[in-house]
């Protein structure tokens, strides 16, 4: 399932109080109402398993009867379960029966109303039947049915149960980023050395999602008799024949130096063997700017993309450094549509502390952004990560801040930090991090074995944009 971050818990009241059968008088009702939504739907399917696109993909919904995504007539149905259920006869009820009929659908947004009406009472086994229906925010009736309810007999009195909060996972930043690709074409890109199953189905997903057009750089005996054994088609692409890794690194960074590729992407061979080619100063692909890293982070419990910088490259940077890193990463940002990123800069405490020094160098950096030496984002630091993340702990401690709680980018202390920031954030919080190396000649893929195919296309994805600016310098890709 894929959500945007939403929590939720139990709506019900307070205490719960049922109807027994000798209270329950015929005519009498209850109600219950419910606005459908995008998080109910997927909810729905979840528990079901009913994946039917008419619920769930708005493309395929777009050309069925009605145009749209619908909910399951289902849903409408359980929302008659939820009155029986809660309020009457409520607690201690059995379902024994239950007939409906569906009349019109249920859209995105709509107000659906389950009213259940007694029109029998059956002594014999304290059986009550209800008229049900259900209607939408205008009054035209969706689900019509009767329901046999097996009615309690002793009345209860009790706290309504706590729900489980429910954590909903959408990684649509990221499917935003790969539409922005859409109408851009591939990006020739050199492949150093895809020896494994997960670096080679890597470059032939990403080529087959349109996004990259691969240069395979490695042993050409070996990368067939690979593709061939996990029915990977490499047939279309070029292979440049080199006799190992140290050797695909070298040529993909010259293909790349020579105008032949637009971007370089890490196969299977070590980072530092591929990162020591692209630094060489005669024959890599430096330029005035230092290299540097950038996650880019889907966390869906944060309604932005997030940039952590630098977590792969620059160990122990300097403030200097960081100047470049700093400013690599707004660069970035910029491409990806943000109009002014918001950079926090990372420490352990908001304050600055002479005995730590990164809340100095936050602080001097701040200070070269006022002065033009860092341009295009706004900065404040230091801020520990709950204050550049939160606003609402941010306010806690009277932080007065432009970026506190709507950071974009967060610019981390070192390498340590920064990549067991981004760890935490894939492996507890669910996040996918795309990787990029910023400030050579060309971008630079960094993939991981461990990485899903969404990350390792967006990894491509963000490439792409970042070649199609540096073709076009004026492309303002902001808008999809």
């Amino acid at each position: 399932m894929r959500a945007s971050g939403e929590a939720f818990g139990n709506g019900a009241s307070a205490a719960v109080e049922n109807v027994t059968f000798d209270e329950i008088q015929i005519g009498q009702s209850a109600s219950l109402s419910r606005q459908l939504t995008l998080t109910d739907v997927e909810l729905f399917a979840t528990v079901s398993g009913n994946i039917n696109p008419a619920h769930l993909d708005p493309k395929f919904a777009a050309d069925s009867r009605f145009q749209k995504v619908i909910g399951p007539g289902m849903w409408s149905g359980s929302l008659i379960s939820g009155v029986l259920g809660t309020t009457l006869p409520g607690a201690g009820s059995l379902y024994a029966g239950q007939s409906l009929q569906f009349r019109r659908p249920v859209g995105l947004g709509d107000v659906v109303t389950a009213t259940v009406t007694v029109i029998e009472k059956r002594p014999a086994k304290n059986i009550v039947v209800f008229d049900c229906v259900c209607t939408n925010q205008d009054g035209e009736v969706v689900v019509l049915g009767t329901a046999e309810v097996i009615a309690p007999t002793q009345k209860v009195i009790r706290p309504a149960h706590e729900l489980p909060q429910i954590q909903m996972i959408r990684h649509d930043k990221h499917d935003a980023l790969l539409r922005k690709c859409d109408e851009l074409p591939p990006v020739l890109t050199a492949v150093a050395h895809p020896c494994d199953e997960s670096s080679l189905r890597g470059a032939v997903e990403a080529a087959e999602a349109g996004l990259i057009d691969p240069i395979l750089v490695g042993p050409a005996e070996k990368l067939k008799a690979l593709a061939a054994s996990k029915g990977l088609d490499i047939a279309r692409f070029r292979i440049v024949d080199v006799p190992h890794s140290h050797a695909a690194a070298q040529t993909a960074v010259a293909l790349a130096r020579a105008g032949e590729a637009e971007a370089v992407m890490k196969g299977s061979l070590h980072t530092d063997e591929l990162m020591s080619e692209v630094v060489r100063k005669e024959t890599g692909l430096r330029t005035n700017r230092r290299l540097s890293h950038v996650f880019v982070m889907n966390v869906p419990t944060y309604p932005r993309a997030l940039l952590i910088t630098d977590a792969a490259i620059n160990i122990y940077p300097t403030l200097e450094d960081k100047v470049s890193i700093t400013q690599n990463a707004i660069d970035l940002a910029k491409v990806l549509g943000v109009e002014v990123p918001r950079v926090a800069i990372l420490s352990a405490v908001e304050t600055l502390n002479p005995k730590i020094a990164t809340t100095l160098e936050a602080a001097a950096l701040c200070k070269m952004a006022d002065r033009g030496q860092i341009t295009g984002g706004i900065l404040d630091g230091p801020l520990a990560f709950d204050n550049a993340i939160s606003r609402e702990a941010a306010i806690t401690k009277g932080i007065n801040s432009p970026v506190a709680g709507q950071a974009d980018i967060l610019l981390v202390p070192d390498l340590e930090a920064g990549n067991m920031l981004a760890k935490q954030l894939s492996f507890l919080a669910n996040a996918d991090a795309a990787g990029i190396v910023l400030g050579a000649r060309v971008p630079i893929i960094l993939t991981s074995r461990a990485d899903n195919v969404r990350t390792r296309l967006a990894s491509c994805a963000v490439a792409s944009l970042l070649a199609a600016s540096q073709r076009r310098p004026t492309l303002s890709l902001a808008a999809e």
